[in-house]
């Protein structure tokens, strides 16, 4: 079984969320904050390959494959005419000759097949079919089977030009060559993978790859190609197929839809009754084929793309051998593996874990990808998509988580812009500094409510943490922080009242002060008493000593 044409590279996803806002049928999931394509629902219509801005979707690289065919077999190149809106200035001539050189044994335009299923759509509507759907583009085709399947019974039932052209090929020259498509199409890989009839797919970028592994280019003067039998060559623009048709009925309306939304929105008409007595060119891309995700990754001017194709078809059907419409009839069947539809009481218990309970709540504003919001509440039940998806409703939690901290932290905080200009104050600010509210201070210079020395040091770069100083005009003492965020070019002023803490600390140390000072006075009255004390004792001492001796001598004397 073959890998999927079109894989999703998770680990660098930066869930940015483009993807999903981009594909029309919302065939994206994300789990762990990674998108990967929902390969059940998509339609490979390459829109997503081309909108990734980390490139991330990658289409399914056949060349290995192809290269292998063109060693051991006798391989015939298809190539599509879209070729002349991704190769400026080369015709199919220069690429036939690049082509044999590369091992083909030959090569063909899968024109030749476009013109056998025109011949197709004009049998049915001379049968008088009611609405007929052009069965050309896969993606579209995919679309019917897996999204409106009510619509299968208008898909014309028919092959696409790219397997009329296998057909045609192996009648010509036997069921034991094999037959490689080459174009501007992804999904044409996932219609090869199931059919006999295409051995494999290229895309024009892994032609280009091949070409430059082989050191070749593609010679832009051969010109010999301009065959008067090629008016299917006009099949890869938007009306071309209708301008290859015989258009014969009078009564039919022939009508050209391009683009998947504007091809959704046609299905669903159809779907209702609204639409009758119509053939209806459907194509995926934008301009059709000429505008195919291979080709829209050169972003070349499709006015350019057209004149080329304009100028290089003729006006006359190809030459389609002994192929008729009765060989190419294919049956397209609904994809039985649409998941069913959530019911309204699920629906609407996710929107209210969305937080979006009332109608007022649901903005469908499409940030997170869906249309609505509805439509993301099916996507969640569905496990494809996380509630946390909502922009608005992130702004809205952020900014009142950011709200809770600012207007309930105990410090003061107020922002300023370059120009000095408040921006921003918290309540425990406005008490600070005495404000009965922000709104009387917000816009205006902070000179109305404080210095602004200290903000214009900080805006040159001076830093300034956890400064001390007393606010006079407030009677407060403050520790005050300023920073500067170049980034946002705003300044962020934090300041903590911590005047109790300073009139404790000023106590206390009045307290302590007072305390020294008596303590010298008491020091300084003992040092005296003690000096008084010691001069009385000090003469009593020697009255003493003198008495003393004079009684020493009496009794010597007696003696």
């Amino acid at each position: 079984m073959a890998t999927y044409c079109l894989i999703s590279k998770t680990e660098n996803c930066r869930t940015c969320y483009k993807c999903i806002r981009s594909c029309p049928i919302k065939a994206i999931s994300f789990e762990n904050n990674r998108a990967s394509i929902i390969h059940d629902e998509c339609i490979l219509c390459g829109t997503c390959y081309n909108t990734c801005p980390q490139h991330l979707k990658e289409i399914r690289n056949d060349l290995g494959i192809v290269k292998g065919l063109v060693k051991w077999n006798k391989v015939i190149a298809s190539v599509a005419p879209s070729h002349l809106a991704y190769y400026d200035n080369t015709d199919i001539s220069a690429i036939r000759e690049a082509l044999l050189k590369l091992g083909f044994f030959a090569v063909e335009e899968t024109a030749i097949g476009a013109t056998i299923v025109k011949k197709a759509y004009d049998e049915m509507i001379q049968e008088g079919r009611d609405v007929v759907i052009s069965s050309c583009c896969h993606s579209i085709n995919l679309l019917i089977e897996k999204r409106y399947p009510e619509c299968l019974p208008y898909l014309a039932d028919v092959l696409t030009p790219m397997q009329a052209h296998g057909l045609n090929i192996r009648q010509r020259y036997g069921d034991d060559v094999k037959v490689v498509f080459i174009g501007p199409c992804v999904s044409k890989k996932d219609e090869a993978d199931h059919s006999d009839l295409i051995d494999a797919v290229l895309t024009f970028e892994e032609l280009d790859r091949w070409l430059k592994d082989e050191n070749m280019t593609l010679d832009g003067e051969k010109k010999g190609e301009n065959l008067e039998k090629s008016k299917a060559r006009l099949f890869p623009r938007a009306g071309g197929i209708i301008d290859t048709m015989a258009c014969e009925r009078e009564d039919y309306q022939y009508i050209v839809v391009d683009g998947l939304r504007n091809c959704m929105r046609t299905l669903e008409d159809i779907r209702n009754g609204e639409l009758h007595k119509c053939f209806i060119e459907m194509s995926a891309c934008a301009g059709s084929c000429i505008n195919g995700p291979v080709i829209r990754k050169k972003k070349a001017s499709i006015a350019a793309k057209l004149v080329n194709l304009n100028r290089y078809a003729g006006k006359q059907d190809f030459e389609c051998g002994e192929t008729t419409s009765e060989d190419i009839q294919h049956s397209y069947k609904e994809d039985p593996r649409v998941q069913v539809m959530p019911t309204e009481q699920q629906i609407e218990q996710m929107l209210n874990k969305m937080s979006k309970p009332h109608q007022e709540d649901r903005l469908n504003c499409g940030c997170c990808g869906y249309d609505t919001c509805r439509d993301k509440a099916i996507a969640i039940i569905r496990g494809r998509a996380n509630i946390d998806m909502c922009l608005p409703l992130l702004m809205e939690k952020s900014k009142s988580l950011s709200d809770t901290i600012v207007n309930n932290s105990p410090n003061g905080l107020m922002v300023l812009d370059e120009e000095m200009n408040v921006q921003l104050l918290n309540r425990s600010m406005c008490r600070l500094l005495g404000i009965d509210s922000a709104g009387e201070v917000v816009g205006q210079h902070v000179a109305m409510v404080m210095d602004p020395t200290d903000f214009y040091d900080s805006l040159d770069g001076k830093v300034i943490y956890g400064r001390r100083e007393y606010l006079a005009e407030y009677d407060k003492y403050v520790e005050k922080t300023i920073a500067y965020d170049r980034k946002f070019k705003v300044l962020v002023c934090v300041m903590k009242d911590i005047t109790e803490e300073e009139k404790n600390r000023q106590a206390h140390k009045d307290l302590v002060d007072n305390t020294i000072t008596i303590t010298d006075s008491l020091l300084e009255k003992n040092m005296t008493s003690v000096h008084e004390i010691a001069s009385l004792l000090g003469d009593t001492v020697a009255e003493t000593k003198v008495a003393l001796e004079k009684l020493k001598e009496l009794v010597k004397k007696d003696d």
